[in-house]
């Protein structure tokens, strides 16, 4: 029996448990969720953007939840580590995987052996935020708009090159590339953090960075944003223009972060979870912290999550394709 046919027996084994247990008022599995506590599972290292991001809900989601919530750094593949261990965790909502819903459904498109098939094995519980991602240059640069960035990329050729630390990065990177003529070589990071020594020296000339990372160096004095990824402005930062504004059409990349558990986890729990970060989102606090790295809230329900996770997955397929580039 394959594992995605096992996993169909779990999940319909676990839809009975479950109709069983709440025809027991007092009995049912939402009447004892928490019953323990929550293992929080993140892609990014420790102390990086991200990772700021994903503890912010995991402290909130202890105040909801009243149970205490561990942060666990599963760091590598692209973020697949972390996808695959949260897949394979017990179905029981205790092990939760806060990540790029949008990076996510791309892995599936840019790894010849995806672990797994993100929409069939990962539920999502609640969507977090939207969030641009910045074409960056060191503070020092002399490209003060995409515009020119471009002009000069085009004149340097082959020996121009862009850092990124990241699925979407990469993707938005080799768009660019696409749309404009720019020749430029793709030099990846581990961390958005490794690569602020080589901005500085000139060893890279531009970068395709998450929100996280751009705002903060740019508020540091470290980078300057020249322009976002996504269809239309954001509200976190309205004063950036988009890249089809700045002449770089075809480049409409939207991030997104989502909390996530195994795809067989019991709907009360999925609900349950929900609730609880749905609250978190329309809280002022939240909305300002979202607002501080570059992200709007985003609530939904888990169909609607799902439906995003499934759609993406599709359409970065075909991004994948229109970048050229091939899966690892």
């Amino acid at each position: 029996m394959n594992n995605l046919s096992r996993r169909k027996l779990l999940a319909a084994a676990g839809a009975t448990a479950t109709s069983a247990l709440l025809a027991f008022p007092g009995s049912g599995i939402a009447d004892q969720f928490p019953s323990q506590d929550f293992r929080v599972i993140c892609a990014f290292p420790a102390g990086s953007g991200a990772d700021v991001l994903v503890r912010f809900f995991s402290e909130e989601l202890r105040k909801k939840s009243g149970r205490t919530v561990i942060v666990e750094n599963k760091v590598g593949a692209a973020g697949n580590i972390a996808a695959q261990f949260t897949a394979r965790a017990k179905p029981d909502g205790y092990t939760i995987h806060i990540h790029a819903g949008s990076s996510t459904a791309a892995n599936f498109s840019l790894f010849k052996n995806p672990p797994i098939n993100p929409s069939k094995e990962l539920q999502v519980v609640a969507t977090l935020n939207q969030q641009p991602f910045m074409v960056v240059v060191d503070a020092k640069s002399p490209y003060k708009n995409l515009k020119e960035l471009t002009a000069a990329m085009l004149k340097k050729g082959e020996k121009a090159s862009y850092a990124e630390s990241n699925t979407t990065g990469k993707v938005m990177g080799e768009l660019y590339k696409v749309a404009t003529g720019v020749k430029a070589v793709d030099i990846p990071y581990r961390t958005a953090a490794d690569s602020i020594n080589d901005f500085s020296t000139g060893a890279v000339d531009y970068g395709m960075m998450d929100p996280q990372s751009a705002i903060s160096n740019a508020k540091a004095g470290r980078w300057r944003m020249l322009a976002v990824s996504t269809e239309k402005r954001v509200n976190a930062v309205p004063d950036l223009p988009t890249m089809t504004e700045e002449g770089v059409p075809g480049v409409e990349l939207s991030g997104w972060f989502a909390a996530m558990v195994p795809i067989e986890t019991p709907r009360p729990v999925v609900d349950q979870l929900n609730k609880w970060f749905n609250e978190i989102e329309a809280e002022d606090a939240t909305k300002k912290f979202l607002n501080t790295y570059g992200g709007d809230p985003w609530i939904t329900t888990p169909e609607q999550g799902q439906a995003q996770l499934a759609k993406d997955q599709k359409d970065w397929a075909g991004y994948v394709k229109a970048a050229k580039i091939q899966p690892q």
